[in-house]
C-alpha cells in the first residue's frame, strides 16, 4: 500500500498526536454500553457512521472521526472527544484499503478485546491490492456493510436483534432509489464521456455506465499526492480543450495549483462541473448523497448544468 503514503502522511502525524490522547482514556470501559444505555459506535468515515446509526436507530449512539466536508480527509486534527469516543466504541466502522489505516493504530491505543472492528475491505473481499480505495460509491459496499453491522448490533445487544434486521431491510429498501437511478442513466446515457480528477467517484461511474477519459495514472498520481506527468497532464488538457468530455467530477475537498488548472480549462471551455466529495455533506444521509450525486451527473449531461458543490 506504499502508493498512498503520501496522503496519508499528515494522518499518521495527528494519528501520533491522538494516540497519546487515547492513552489518557484508557480507563474507560467498552464491555457494556454507553451511559444513556445506547450502543456507542465510531465511524472513521462520516458515510460509514451514518450507515450504522441508520441501522442502530434509537439504540446506538454513532459519531465520525472525520465529518468535515470542506477540509482534506486524508488529515485530520485530534481532539479530546475523538479519543473519547473512539475508546469507549463498542462497534468501529472503518473503509480499509489503505484509506484509514491509522485507526489500527488508534485502536491498538485503545485496546479492548470486546470491541468489533467491521472493515469494508474485508466484508467485500477486497486485496490490499486494491488501487481504488473509495469503496462507499461502489453501489455493492453498504448493503454488505450494513448487513454486517446489522449483524453485530445483534451481537452486542441480542435483545434487539429483530430491530435490527428491520432497520436493514429498510436501508436496503431506501437504496433501490439510487440504484434506480444509475439504471436508468446507463440505459440513457451508456458512454458518456467524462474527466475526473481522482477516482473518488469512479466505482458509481462505472455502474453508470460512463466511459472514463482521464488516464488513470492521473488519477492515482493526484490521489497519492504526486504531479501527474507532463504527458498525462497534456492529455487531460485535451479533453476540455478538445470538448472531448461532457462532465468534468472534481474533487471538492483537495485543491492544488494542478487540480485548480483542470478547473479552471473546464469552466473556460464550458464543460459542466460537478463537484464529488470524500466525506458526507452536512444534511445528507448517505442514501441522499448518492442520488444527488447521480442528479448532479445527470442534469450536467441533459442540461450542461454545473453544480459545483452540494
Amino acid at each position: 500500500m506504499s502508493v498512498r503514503i503520501n496522503k496519508l502522511v499528515a494522518v499518521g502525524v495527528a494519528a501520533a498526536a491522538l494516540t497519546a490522547a487515547l492513552a489518557g482514556c484508557s480507563q474507560s470501559s467498552n464491555g457494556s454500553t454507553g451511559g444513556d444505555g445506547k450502543i456507542v459506535v465510531v465511524g472513521a468515515e462520516n458515510e460509514y457512521s451514518d450507515v450504522a446509526a441508520q441501522i442502530g436507530g434509537k439504540y446506538v449512539a454513532a459519531t465520525a472521526i472525520m465529518s468535515d466536508p470542506n477540509t482534506d480527509p486524508h488529515t485530520f486534527e485530534a481532539s479530546a472527544s475523538v479519543a473519547s469516543a473512539l475508546s469507549t466504541a463498542q462497534l468501529v466502522v472503518q473503509n480499509g484499503v489503505g484509506y484509514d489505516d491509522f485507526m489500527a493504530k488508534l485502536e491498538k491505543a485503545s485496546p479492548d478485546r470486546t470491541r468489533t472492528v467491521i472493515v469494508a475491505q474485508d466484508v467485500l473481499g477486497l486485496p490490499d491490492s486494491t488501487e481504488n480505495p473509495h469503496l462507499w460509491y461502489d453501489p455493492k459496499t453498504m448493503p454488505a456493510v450494513a448487513k454486517v453491522i446489522a449483524a453485530d448490533l445483534g451481537k452486542i445487544e441480542p435483545s434487539h436483534t429483530s430491530y435490527f434486521q428491520a432497520q436493514l431491510t429498510a436501508f436496503d429498501n431506501s437504496l433501490k432509489t439510487w440504484t434506480d437511478q444509475l439504471a436508468a442513466f446507463k440505459q440513457n446515457h451508456a458512454g458518456a464521456p467524462v474527466a475526473v480528477i481522482e477516482p473518488v467517484v469512479d466505482y458509481m461511474l462505472q455502474a453508470a455506465g460512463v466511459d472514463i477519459k482521464t488516464p488513470w495514472s492521473l488519477q492515482a498520481a493526484i490521489m497519492n499526492g504526486t504531479d501527474p506527468s507532463p504527458q498525462d497532464s497534456a492529455a487531460q488538457d485535451a479533453l476540455f480543450t478538445g470538448k472531448a468530455v461532457k462532465v468534468f467530477l472534481y474533487n471538492q475537498q483537495v485543491t492544488d495549483s494542478v487540480t485548480s488548472h483542470f478547473l479552471s480549462l473546464a469552466r473556460s471551455n464550458n464543460v459542466p462541473v460537478v463537484g464529488v466529495y470524500e466525506t458526507m455533506p452536512t444534511g445528507y444521509h448517505y442514501q441522499k448523497w448518492m442520488e444527488a450525486e447521480v442528479t448532479a451527473l445527470t442534469n450536467a449531461i441533459t442540461n450542461g448544468q454545473s453544480t459545483e458543490k452540494l
